[in-house]
């Protein structure tokens, strides 16, 4: 199946946190919070202004997002646990920052 959501929405897919803390300790599954990190699947057009203007998304498909811990709501896809939240539940994006290699 696929699934394109529509106006400003987008379809999330977790990103497992870590199982141990920075120190090592092991993290049981009983005690772990559902992760407030994700990878966007799929991102609607966008939203219509006052106007009735097409207002594109800030993010795309493959964004890594930080989003709030009660954000969204939660679908079974093809078997796989997403999320749908529209763009304004999103905190930011998370930007991965590659090393620098010194030239020789």
């Amino acid at each position: 199946m696929h699934f394109r959501p529509l106006h400003d929405r987008v379809v999330v897919r977790r990103i497992d946190a870590e199982e141990k803390t920075t120190g090592g300790i092991i993290i049981p599954d009983t005690a772990k919070e559902k992760p407030q990190e994700g990878e966007i699947v799929a991102a609607g057009p966008g939203a219509r202004n006052e106007k009735g203007e097409l207002v594109p998304l800030d993010v795309k498909a493959g964004d890594h997002i930080l989003f709030g811990k009660w954000s969204g709501t939660e679908v079974k896809i093809d078997g796989e646990e997403l999320l749908i939240m529209k763009e304004s539940d999103i905190l930011g994006v998370v930007e991965k920052v590659g090393t620098i290699k010194k030239a020789a």
